[in-house]
């Protein structure tokens, strides 16, 4: 019956990708963290063994596989204590939209490399005034003679000192409506007028928060990925795949937190009994895990879909799939900490820097409120307020 579910391949990638989590661990992640440097070992091993690239085609060096496997190696990892963020920027949102839309010359120069981790793609979109309201987008592309000229800000961007271009959400005018559309950029890193800084963070991660700075940076034709026109089918063919991995970020969270909390029940002891004997420590672990589970299983109807092409009804369901997540994380690492009393705040337990990590799976890459939003208005048919 678990083969319903979850095949015997996805079954054996779980299991192999979580013996790599555990021989880095929390440890590991965390010794990265204070050292001020990026996770290079842990991600370089898993590119070597295929799972950086596990969703994107056999011919451009991926594993062929789909979002579903590249939720798997993220859950696992992150259940490990051991999670990579820019798996859900470089492949999973970069190589899927890059994989679906981009000509044949951008696949064969990004697909590869992104597929074996020795290049790295970030993702723009989210602003300081829209968020990641792509209606409000203000960067904009217009053109001069055959290149593009693409001006604005974005902030809060994963991973761009490590990566060798962002994909930029921008907006172009359609020379038929003239409204204006989105559309996307590959964005060199090195490119004239692209500028960077960091922005300092509370969130203690591997990976570094960013904001961007484009003026007037010049781009050749070929910089566009898909076509001009297709406007938001080729955006939220990046932004589905964001929403299932984040899922997936949150759950492998979510699971690290209360198998800590669990070792501890079960070896802590007053008044003779180990405190996971008592209902009111064990319940709400097991809500936790009841939770946790329940989400996956949105998660993987979500990743389903999508792998199948099945764009709108995995839009609802990865929204629904982010939002569960997120909500039990947060639940999850909250009991984990409150289990372990004041050691759950101590740095030997590892679990009060969850507190913050949890609380970004509620509010990123799209807060909990527009997600309520999404499915009032497309799934229920309410209307609008806005």
């Amino acid at each position: 019956m678990t083969n319903l579910i979850e095949s015997e391949e996805h079954q054996a990638l779980r299991k192999a990708v979580s013996a790599l989590g555990k021989r880095y661990g929390r440890d590991y992640i965390t010794r990265v963290i204070e050292e001020g440097r990026y996770p290079t070992e842990l991600w370089q091993e898993a590119a070597k063994l295929g799972y950086l690239g596990v969703n994107l085609p056999e011919e451009y060096g991926g594993g062929g596989g789909g979002i579903a496997e590249l939720s798997i190696v993220l859950e696992e990892l992150g259940a490990s204590g051991a999670p990579l963020l820019m798996l859900v920027v470089s492949p999973a949102i970069c190589g899927t939209v890059i994989a679906r839309f981009g000509t044949e010359e951008q696949k064969r120069t990004w697909l590869p490399g992104l597929a074996d981790g020795t290049r790295t793609m970030a993702f723009g979109i989210t602003e300081p005034d829209a968020g990641s309201n792509s209606h409000r987008i203000t960067t904009t592309a217009r053109r001069d003679g055959d290149d593009w000229l693409l001006t604005g800000r974005k902030v809060f961007i994963s991973g761009v000192d490590h990566a060798d271009a962002v994909l930029i959400v921008g907006r172009t005018e359609d020379a038929r409506t003239g409204k204006l559309k989105p559309c996307l950029f590959i964005v060199p890193r090195d490119a004239e007028g692209f500028s960077r800084s960091p922005i300092d963070m509370e969130l203690s991660a591997a990976e570094k928060q960013w904001e961007l700075v484009l003026d007037d940076v010049r781009l050749p034709a070929d910089a566009l990925v898909g076509d001009e026109d297709a406007g938001l089918l080729q955006l939220f063919a990046g932004l589905n795949p964001e929403r299932v991995m984040t899922a997936a970020f949150a759950i492998g969270m979510g699971r690290y937190a209360v198998a800590k909390a669990l070792e501890y029940a079960r070896e802590r002891t007053v008044w003779k009994t180990p405190i996971g004997a008592h209902q009111a420590i064990a319940h709400p672990l097991a809500q936790a895990h009841i939770d946790l589970e329940l989400a996956r299983l949105m998660m993987q109807k979500a990743a389903i879909l999508y792998d199948a092409g099945d764009d709108i009804g995995a839009g609802e369901a990865a929204n629904m799939a982010k939002y569960a997540a997120g909500e039990a994380c947060v639940r999850a690492v909250d009991q984990a900490v409150h289990t372990l009393g004041g050691n759950g705040l101590t740095r030997e337990f590892g679990l009060a820097s969850l507190i913050i990590g949890a609380r970004v799976a509620r509010i990123a890459p799209v807060s909990r409120e527009m997600i309520l939003n999404y499915i009032s208005h497309q799934t229920l048919g309410l209307p609008k307020s806005y």
